[in-house]
C-alpha cells in the first residue's frame, strides 16, 4: 500500500513538472513571437511623390502588406499603391490634413472597416490656424479614425470622407448605447465639415 502511495505522489510530482516546463517553455516561445522583427515591405520615399492622393515629401516611410515571402523590409522601388497600410513621415516632418499638421496615417486593422487612423502633432499646429475641429481634437488628444468610400483616397477630400470612426480609444462609434460619445463624434464630424479645403 506504500509503494502504491509513492508511485501515486511521484506520478503527480513529475506531471507538475513537466507541465511546469512546458508552459515555461511556451511563455520562452510567445515571447520570441512578439520580438520578431517587423518584416513588411517598405519604401522610403527618395523625392516627392503622390500616393493615396497625398503629396508626401522626400524621407516618407510607405509600408506595405506583405503578399510574397521575398517582399520583406527596404524595397528598392515602390510597391503596388493597393497595398499601402501605413505612410509615415521623417521625424520633424509633418503635412496638413484638415488644417492639422500629422505625423502619420495607418489603414485600419481590420479589412472589413474602410478607412484609416490619422495621428495628429499638435505642438506644431499654429495659434492662428486652430479651428472648432482642431480644437476637438486635441481635447482626446488622440489619433482620430476615419471611414471612407474610397480607400485609395487618404487625403482630405470631404467628399469621401463618411464618418468619424473613433478618437481614441475613449470616443467610439462602436460604443453606440454611450450617448456622450456619439454626440462628441457627430460634433467633431460636423466641424470637420466646415474646413475649408
Amino acid at each position: 500500500m506504500e509503494r502504491k502511495k509513492l508511485v501515486i505522489i511521484i506520478s503527480i510530482i513529475l506531471l507538475l513538472l513537466i507541465g511546469s516546463i512546458y508552459a515555461y517553455m511556451n511563455a520562452l516561445g510567445s515571447m520570441w513571437v512578439l520580438n520578431k522583427p517587423d518584416e513588411s515591405p517598405y519604401f522610403i520615399t527618395t523625392e516627392s511623390i503622390t500616393i493615396k492622393n497625398i503629396p508626401l515629401p522626400k524621407g516618407t516611410k510607405i509600408t506595405y502588406k506583405k503578399r510574397f515571402f521575398w517582399e520583406k523590409y527596404e524595397q528598392e522601388k515602390l510597391l503596388n499603391e493597393d497595398n499601402v497600410t501605413d505612410i509615415s513621415f521623417k521625424k520633424g516632418v509633418t503635412i496638413d490634413w484638415g488644417g492639422v499638421p500629422i505625423t502619420s496615417i495607418h489603414k485600419f486593422y481590420n479589412s472589413k472597416m474602410k478607412g484609416f487612423s490619422v495621428n495628429a502633432d499638435f505642438d506644431k499646429l499654429n495659434n492662428t490656424k486652430k479651428t472648432q475641429f482642431s480644437n476637438l481634437w486635441l481635447r482626446c488628444n488622440d489619433n482620430l479614425g476615419i471611414t471612407v468610400e474610397n480607400t485609395n483616397d487618404w487625403s482630405f477630400n470631404k467628399k469621401n470622407i463618411l464618418d468619424i470612426e473613433s478618437c481614441g480609444v475613449n470616443n467610439q462609434r462602436y460604443f453606440k448605447e454611450d450617448k456622450n460619445q456619439q454626440r462628441f463624434l457627430d460634433e467633431l464630424y460636423s466641424q470637420l465639415m466646415k474646413i475649408k479645403d
